[in-house]
Protein backbone atom coordinates (compact mmCIF):
# COMPACT_ATOMS: atom_id res chain seq x y z
CA UNK A 1 0.00 0.00 0.00
CA UNK A 2 1.00 3.54 -0.38
CA UNK A 3 1.63 5.70 2.40
CA UNK A 4 1.93 9.21 3.34
CA UNK A 5 1.69 11.81 5.59
CA UNK A 6 -0.15 15.18 5.38
CA UNK A 7 -0.62 17.39 7.97
CA UNK A 8 -2.70 20.35 8.93
CA UNK A 9 -3.11 23.59 12.05
CA UNK A 10 -5.48 25.24 13.56
CA UNK A 11 -5.67 28.66 15.51
CA UNK A 12 -8.04 29.24 18.11
CA UNK A 13 -9.82 32.75 17.96
CA UNK A 14 -7.26 34.30 20.77
CA UNK A 15 -4.55 33.78 18.34
CA UNK A 16 -3.56 37.53 17.33
CA UNK A 17 -4.05 37.36 13.54
CA UNK A 18 -7.40 35.81 14.50
CA UNK A 19 -7.92 39.06 16.60
CA UNK A 20 -7.73 41.05 13.23
CA UNK A 21 -9.81 38.97 11.90
CA UNK A 22 -12.65 39.10 13.54
CA UNK A 23 -12.25 42.96 14.23
CA UNK A 24 -12.26 43.44 9.86
CA UNK A 25 -15.15 40.97 9.43
CA UNK A 26 -17.12 42.90 12.49
CA UNK A 27 -16.34 46.05 10.43
CA UNK A 28 -17.96 44.72 7.34
CA UNK A 29 -20.92 42.94 8.88
CA UNK A 30 -21.77 46.33 11.06
CA UNK A 31 -21.92 48.05 7.59
CA UNK A 32 -23.43 45.91 5.68
CA UNK A 33 -25.90 45.82 8.17
CA UNK A 34 -26.68 49.54 7.29
CA UNK A 35 -25.19 49.56 3.56
CA UNK A 36 -25.74 46.51 1.53
CA UNK A 37 -23.63 47.97 -1.02
CA UNK A 38 -20.71 49.27 1.19
CA UNK A 39 -17.36 48.46 -0.44
CA UNK A 40 -15.18 47.22 2.24
CA UNK A 41 -11.55 46.95 2.50
CA UNK A 42 -10.52 46.91 6.25
CA UNK A 43 -7.21 45.23 7.42
CA UNK A 44 -6.29 45.08 11.21
CA UNK A 45 -3.16 45.10 13.14
CA UNK A 46 -2.91 44.35 16.60
CA UNK A 47 -0.02 44.26 19.10
CA UNK A 48 0.62 45.31 23.39
CA UNK A 49 -1.98 47.66 24.03
CA UNK A 50 -3.38 48.59 20.57
CA UNK A 51 -5.50 47.95 17.75
CA UNK A 52 -5.01 49.82 14.35
CA UNK A 53 -7.71 49.70 11.56
CA UNK A 54 -6.52 50.97 7.89
CA UNK A 55 -7.73 50.41 4.19
CA UNK A 56 -10.54 51.73 2.16
CA UNK A 57 -14.33 52.16 2.61
CA UNK A 58 -16.66 53.46 0.69
CA UNK A 59 -20.35 53.33 2.67
CA UNK A 60 -23.46 55.39 3.16
CA UNK A 61 -23.43 53.52 6.60
CA UNK A 62 -22.15 55.67 9.80
CA UNK A 63 -20.61 53.24 12.28
CA UNK A 64 -18.90 53.48 15.50
CA UNK A 65 -15.58 52.31 14.79
CA UNK A 66 -14.25 52.02 17.71
CA UNK A 67 -16.92 50.07 19.89
CA UNK A 68 -16.96 47.81 17.13
CA UNK A 69 -13.43 46.91 17.90
CA UNK A 70 -13.71 46.33 21.66
CA UNK A 71 -16.52 44.46 21.32
CA UNK A 72 -15.17 42.30 18.90
CA UNK A 73 -12.07 41.59 21.32
CA UNK A 74 -14.28 41.01 24.41
CA UNK A 75 -15.93 38.62 22.89
CA UNK A 76 -12.90 36.66 22.76
CA UNK A 77 -12.25 36.69 25.95
CA UNK A 78 -9.24 39.43 26.00
CA UNK A 79 -10.83 41.85 28.52
CA UNK A 80 -7.86 41.40 31.17
CA UNK A 81 -4.37 42.52 30.17
CA UNK A 82 -3.04 39.89 31.84
CA UNK A 83 -4.66 37.45 29.25
CA UNK A 84 -2.32 39.40 26.69
CA UNK A 85 -5.00 42.05 25.28
CA UNK A 86 -7.92 43.93 27.31
CA UNK A 87 -10.82 44.89 24.97
CA UNK A 88 -11.81 47.54 27.83
CA UNK A 89 -8.38 49.81 27.63
CA UNK A 90 -6.16 49.07 24.68
CA UNK A 91 -5.73 51.77 22.15
CA UNK A 92 -7.84 51.70 18.78
CA UNK A 93 -6.96 53.62 16.30
CA UNK A 94 -8.81 54.04 12.83
CA UNK A 95 -7.42 55.01 9.15
CA UNK A 96 -9.84 54.69 6.72
CA UNK A 97 -9.91 56.25 3.03
CA UNK A 98 -12.57 55.63 0.44
CA UNK A 99 -12.00 53.01 -2.46
CA UNK A 100 -9.97 54.36 -5.44
CA UNK A 101 -12.16 55.29 -8.20
CA UNK A 102 -9.94 53.77 -10.64
CA UNK A 103 -11.01 50.09 -8.82
CA UNK A 104 -14.56 51.25 -8.84
CA UNK A 105 -15.16 52.59 -12.25
CA UNK A 106 -13.86 48.44 -13.31
CA UNK A 107 -16.68 47.12 -10.54
CA UNK A 108 -19.44 48.87 -11.02
CA UNK A 109 -19.30 49.00 -14.90
CA UNK A 110 -17.62 45.41 -16.23
CA UNK A 111 -16.14 45.83 -19.83
CA UNK A 112 -18.95 43.34 -20.81
CA UNK A 113 -21.99 45.57 -19.20
CA UNK A 114 -21.38 48.31 -21.58
CA UNK A 115 -22.19 45.77 -24.60
CA UNK A 116 -24.68 42.71 -23.21
CA UNK A 117 -26.97 44.41 -20.88
CA UNK A 118 -27.02 41.81 -19.18
CA UNK A 119 -27.90 42.06 -15.13
CA UNK A 120 -25.02 39.63 -14.15
CA UNK A 121 -22.75 41.46 -16.40
CA UNK A 122 -22.51 44.78 -14.21
CA UNK A 123 -20.45 44.01 -11.99
CA UNK A 124 -16.68 43.56 -13.13
CA UNK A 125 -13.98 41.48 -10.64
CA UNK A 126 -12.60 43.90 -7.77
CA UNK A 127 -8.85 42.55 -8.96
CA UNK A 128 -7.30 40.07 -10.87
CA UNK A 129 -5.87 36.85 -9.34
CA UNK A 130 -7.24 33.05 -8.90
CA UNK A 131 -8.96 31.39 -6.17
CA UNK A 132 -9.69 27.66 -5.48
CA UNK A 133 -12.64 25.60 -4.50
CA UNK A 134 -12.57 22.00 -3.00
CA UNK A 135 -14.19 19.12 -1.46
CA UNK A 136 -13.88 15.92 -0.46
CA UNK A 137 -15.27 12.59 1.39
CA UNK A 138 -12.86 12.04 3.90
CA UNK A 139 -15.31 13.86 6.43
CA UNK A 140 -18.71 14.21 6.60
CA UNK A 141 -18.26 17.64 5.99
CA UNK A 142 -16.78 17.08 2.87
CA UNK A 143 -13.29 18.66 3.97
CA UNK A 144 -10.11 17.18 4.35
CA UNK A 145 -9.58 15.04 7.75
CA UNK A 146 -6.15 16.86 8.95
CA UNK A 147 -7.68 20.73 8.46
CA UNK A 148 -11.23 19.60 9.80
CA UNK A 149 -9.95 17.27 13.29
CA UNK A 150 -7.35 20.98 13.64
CA UNK A 151 -10.46 23.15 13.43
CA UNK A 152 -12.37 20.74 15.42
CA UNK A 153 -9.68 20.97 18.47
CA UNK A 154 -9.58 24.78 18.91
CA UNK A 155 -13.09 24.88 18.84
CA UNK A 156 -13.26 22.48 21.91
CA UNK A 157 -10.25 24.46 23.41
CA UNK A 158 -12.45 27.40 22.94
CA UNK A 159 -15.36 25.73 24.11
CA UNK A 160 -13.68 24.45 27.40
CA UNK A 161 -12.31 27.59 27.92
CA UNK A 162 -15.00 29.68 27.45
CA UNK A 163 -17.89 27.23 29.83
CA UNK A 164 -15.61 27.40 32.55
CA UNK A 165 -14.07 23.25 31.96
CA UNK A 166 -10.50 24.64 32.22
CA UNK A 167 -10.78 27.97 33.97
CA UNK A 168 -7.18 28.46 33.58
CA UNK A 169 -7.49 28.29 29.52
CA UNK A 170 -6.32 31.80 27.73
CA UNK A 171 -7.79 32.75 24.08
CA UNK A 172 -4.92 31.91 22.57
CA UNK A 173 -3.67 28.81 21.09
CA UNK A 174 -2.82 26.04 18.21
CA UNK A 175 -3.42 22.68 17.17
CA UNK A 176 -2.17 20.58 14.70
CA UNK A 177 -3.11 16.83 13.09
CA UNK A 178 -1.16 14.49 10.76
CA UNK A 179 -3.02 12.26 9.00
CA UNK A 180 -1.87 8.95 7.51
CA UNK A 181 -2.91 7.82 4.22
CA UNK A 182 -2.79 4.61 2.71
CA UNK A 183 -3.82 4.05 -0.50
CA UNK A 184 -4.92 7.67 -0.56
CA UNK A 185 -7.43 6.94 1.95
CA UNK A 186 -7.52 8.42 5.57
CA UNK A 187 -6.13 5.21 7.43
CA UNK A 188 -5.07 6.85 10.77
CA UNK A 189 -3.70 9.76 12.98
CA UNK A 190 -0.15 9.96 13.20
CA UNK A 191 -0.12 12.68 15.36
CA UNK A 192 -2.01 15.90 17.28
CA UNK A 193 0.11 18.90 18.64
CA UNK A 194 -2.05 21.78 20.65
CA UNK A 195 -0.25 24.54 22.64
CA UNK A 196 -2.94 26.58 24.57
CA UNK A 197 -2.51 29.95 26.48
CA UNK A 198 -2.91 29.31 30.36
CA UNK A 199 -2.44 31.48 33.25
CA UNK A 200 0.26 30.90 35.99
CA UNK A 201 -0.99 28.96 38.08
CA UNK A 202 -1.74 26.03 36.68
CA UNK A 203 1.34 23.43 36.37
CA UNK A 204 2.25 21.78 33.19
CA UNK A 205 1.87 18.03 33.87
CA UNK A 206 -2.27 19.03 34.91
CA UNK A 207 -2.85 21.19 31.68
CA UNK A 208 -1.40 18.33 29.90
CA UNK A 209 -3.93 15.83 31.41
CA UNK A 210 -7.03 18.21 31.48
CA UNK A 211 -6.15 19.30 27.53
CA UNK A 212 -5.91 15.16 27.03
CA UNK A 213 -8.94 14.47 28.60
CA UNK A 214 -11.35 17.23 28.08
CA UNK A 215 -9.66 18.40 23.90
CA UNK A 216 -8.26 15.74 22.41
CA UNK A 217 -10.12 12.85 23.58
CA UNK A 218 -13.09 14.73 23.16
CA UNK A 219 -12.38 15.69 19.41
CA UNK A 220 -10.26 12.67 17.75
CA UNK A 221 -11.95 9.79 16.77
CA UNK A 222 -10.29 6.96 19.23
CA UNK A 223 -10.65 4.07 15.79
CA UNK A 224 -8.33 6.16 13.84
CA UNK A 225 -5.70 6.50 16.87
CA UNK A 226 -3.49 3.70 17.72
CA UNK A 227 -0.29 2.74 20.26
CA UNK A 228 1.81 4.82 17.85
CA UNK A 229 0.21 8.06 17.87
CA UNK A 230 2.26 10.56 19.07
CA UNK A 231 0.92 13.30 21.23
CA UNK A 232 2.51 16.92 21.98
CA UNK A 233 0.30 19.29 24.05
CA UNK A 234 2.33 22.48 25.04
CA UNK A 235 5.94 21.24 24.65
CA UNK A 236 7.92 24.11 25.35
CA UNK A 237 6.44 23.38 28.55
CA UNK A 238 5.13 27.26 29.28
CA UNK A 239 2.67 29.45 27.28
CA UNK A 240 1.34 32.55 29.88
CA UNK A 241 2.47 35.03 27.20
CA UNK A 242 -0.13 34.74 24.46
CA UNK A 243 -2.52 37.02 22.14
CA UNK A 244 -1.12 40.48 20.77
CA UNK A 245 1.39 40.65 23.86
CA UNK A 246 2.92 37.69 22.79
CA UNK A 247 3.08 38.49 19.08
CA UNK A 248 2.01 40.53 16.50
CA UNK A 249 -1.42 40.20 14.45
CA UNK A 250 -2.34 40.99 10.93
CA UNK A 251 -6.27 40.38 8.85
CA UNK A 252 -5.22 37.56 6.34
CA UNK A 253 -2.69 35.92 7.86
CA UNK A 254 -3.85 32.81 8.19
CA UNK A 255 -5.19 32.24 4.61
CA UNK A 256 -4.23 28.45 4.86
CA UNK A 257 -5.79 27.68 8.53
CA UNK A 258 -9.33 29.57 6.38
CA UNK A 259 -9.21 27.30 3.69
CA UNK A 260 -8.14 23.83 3.28
CA UNK A 261 -5.15 23.18 5.90
CA UNK A 262 -2.83 23.39 2.40
CA UNK A 263 -4.41 20.59 1.02
CA UNK A 264 -4.92 22.05 -1.92
CA UNK A 265 -3.58 25.02 -3.77
CA UNK A 266 -4.42 28.73 -2.67
CA UNK A 267 -4.80 31.56 -4.61
CA UNK A 268 -3.18 34.04 -2.26
CA UNK A 269 -5.83 36.47 -1.64
CA UNK A 270 -7.36 36.90 1.87
CA UNK A 271 -10.96 36.77 2.86
CA UNK A 272 -11.80 39.00 5.64
CA UNK A 273 -12.54 42.55 5.80
CA UNK A 274 -13.49 42.21 2.11
CA UNK A 275 -17.09 42.62 0.41
CA UNK A 276 -17.99 40.32 -2.18
CA UNK A 277 -16.99 42.43 -4.98
CA UNK A 278 -13.66 41.07 -3.75
CA UNK A 279 -13.47 37.78 -5.88
CA UNK A 280 -10.95 36.31 -4.10
CA UNK A 281 -13.32 35.86 -1.43
CA UNK A 282 -16.59 35.92 -2.91
CA UNK A 283 -15.61 33.75 -5.54
CA UNK A 284 -12.98 31.30 -3.58
CA UNK A 285 -16.82 30.78 -1.38
CA UNK A 286 -18.56 29.77 -4.85
CA UNK A 287 -15.73 27.61 -5.91
CA UNK A 288 -16.40 25.94 -2.74
CA UNK A 289 -20.28 25.71 -3.50
CA UNK A 290 -19.20 23.98 -6.65
CA UNK A 291 -17.17 21.35 -5.75
CA UNK A 292 -18.97 20.67 -2.36
CA UNK A 293 -21.94 19.65 -4.74
CA UNK A 294 -19.67 17.95 -7.16
CA UNK A 295 -18.47 15.31 -4.60
CA UNK A 296 -22.33 15.23 -3.08
CA UNK A 297 -23.45 14.36 -6.23
CA UNK A 298 -21.41 11.12 -6.42
CA UNK A 299 -19.50 12.70 -9.88
CA UNK A 300 -16.32 12.38 -7.86
CA UNK A 301 -14.54 11.56 -4.54
CA UNK A 302 -12.78 14.64 -4.70
CA UNK A 303 -12.70 18.23 -6.69
CA UNK A 304 -10.98 21.00 -6.68
CA UNK A 305 -12.02 24.35 -9.27
CA UNK A 306 -9.80 26.62 -10.25
CA UNK A 307 -10.97 30.07 -11.77
CA UNK A 308 -8.99 32.97 -12.55
CA UNK A 309 -10.19 36.67 -13.08
CA UNK A 310 -9.07 40.10 -14.68
CA UNK A 311 -10.30 43.00 -13.41
CA UNK A 312 -13.16 44.87 -14.12
CA UNK A 313 -14.75 41.48 -16.17
CA UNK A 314 -17.50 40.12 -15.07
CA UNK A 315 -16.78 36.27 -17.03
CA UNK A 316 -14.02 34.74 -15.36
CA UNK A 317 -10.77 34.43 -17.84
CA UNK A 318 -10.12 30.23 -17.29
CA UNK A 319 -12.30 27.55 -15.22
CA UNK A 320 -11.07 24.22 -14.64
CA UNK A 321 -12.37 21.34 -12.90
CA UNK A 322 -10.09 18.55 -11.53
CA UNK A 323 -11.08 15.10 -10.17
CA UNK A 324 -7.47 13.36 -9.46
CA UNK A 325 -8.91 10.56 -11.50
CA UNK A 326 -11.38 9.90 -8.94
CA UNK A 327 -14.19 10.73 -11.52
CA UNK A 328 -17.22 9.01 -12.17
CA UNK A 329 -16.51 11.42 -15.47
CA UNK A 330 -14.32 12.30 -17.07
CA UNK A 331 -13.38 16.20 -15.90
CA UNK A 332 -14.09 17.78 -19.50
CA UNK A 333 -17.64 16.66 -19.38
CA UNK A 334 -18.05 17.49 -15.60
CA UNK A 335 -17.07 20.90 -16.20
CA UNK A 336 -19.51 21.14 -18.69
CA UNK A 337 -21.91 20.12 -16.22
CA UNK A 338 -21.01 22.53 -13.76
CA UNK A 339 -20.83 25.19 -16.31
CA UNK A 340 -24.81 24.88 -16.57
CA UNK A 341 -25.50 24.87 -13.21
CA UNK A 342 -23.16 27.21 -11.60
CA UNK A 343 -22.67 31.00 -12.52
CA UNK A 344 -18.70 32.23 -11.62
CA UNK A 345 -19.66 36.12 -12.68
CA UNK A 346 -19.38 38.58 -9.61
CA UNK A 347 -23.24 39.65 -9.28
CA UNK A 348 -24.13 36.11 -9.85
CA UNK A 349 -22.13 34.39 -6.86
CA UNK A 350 -23.48 37.81 -4.83
CA UNK A 351 -27.24 36.82 -5.69
CA UNK A 352 -26.26 33.08 -5.29
CA UNK A 353 -24.60 33.08 -1.84
CA UNK A 354 -26.45 35.74 -0.45
CA UNK A 355 -23.43 37.78 0.17
CA UNK A 356 -24.75 41.41 0.38
CA UNK A 357 -26.11 40.66 4.14
CA UNK A 358 -23.93 40.48 7.81
CA UNK A 359 -22.47 37.31 8.09
CA UNK A 360 -18.98 37.10 8.24
CA UNK A 361 -17.57 37.88 11.54
CA UNK A 362 -18.84 34.06 12.00
CA UNK A 363 -16.43 32.92 9.13
CA UNK A 364 -12.99 34.18 11.25
CA UNK A 365 -12.85 31.24 13.14
CA UNK A 366 -12.31 27.11 12.57
CA UNK A 367 -12.59 27.87 9.20
CA UNK A 368 -14.65 29.75 6.02
CA UNK A 369 -15.04 26.08 4.86
CA UNK A 370 -17.00 22.90 6.74
CA UNK A 371 -18.83 25.11 8.54
CA UNK A 372 -22.68 23.49 8.46
CA UNK A 373 -23.87 24.70 11.84
CA UNK A 374 -23.73 28.37 10.79
CA UNK A 375 -26.19 28.45 7.69
CA UNK A 376 -23.66 29.74 4.91
CA UNK A 377 -24.96 29.52 1.72
CA UNK A 378 -21.81 28.16 -0.06
CA UNK A 379 -22.13 24.90 2.40
CA UNK A 380 -25.51 23.95 1.06
CA UNK A 381 -25.20 20.95 -1.30
CA UNK A 382 -28.62 21.65 -3.30
CA UNK A 383 -27.38 21.13 -6.54
CA UNK A 384 -26.55 18.12 -6.48
CA UNK A 385 -29.36 16.71 -8.43
CA UNK A 386 -28.93 19.54 -10.64
CA UNK A 387 -25.61 18.33 -11.93
CA UNK A 388 -26.34 14.95 -12.29
CA UNK A 389 -29.12 15.99 -14.68
CA UNK A 390 -26.92 18.40 -16.69
CA UNK A 391 -23.98 15.72 -17.37
CA UNK A 392 -26.09 13.61 -18.85
CA UNK A 393 -26.00 15.65 -21.86
CA UNK A 394 -22.25 15.05 -22.09
CA UNK A 395 -21.70 11.40 -21.54
CA UNK A 396 -23.14 8.16 -23.64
Amino acid sequence: MKKRLFTSESVTEGHPDKVCDKISDSILDALLEKDPMSRVAAETCCNTGFALVTGEITSSANVDYEAIVRKAVLEIGYDDEEKGFDGNKCEVMIRLDKQSADIAMGVDNSVESKVTGDSYDKIGAGDQGMVFGFACNETPQLMPAAISYAHALTRRLSEVRKQGVLKYLRPDGKAQVTVEYRDDKVYRIEAVVVSTQHSEDVDIETLRKDVRKHVIDAVIPKELTDSDTKYFINPTGRFVIGGPHGDSGLTGRKIIVDSYGGYCPHGGGAFSGKDSTKVDRSACYMARYVCKNVVAAGLADKCQMDVAYAIGVAKPVAVQINTFGTGKYDDEAIAKAVADVFDMRPQAIIDTLDLRKPQFAKTTNYGHFGREDCGFRWEKTDKKDALNEAIKKYVR
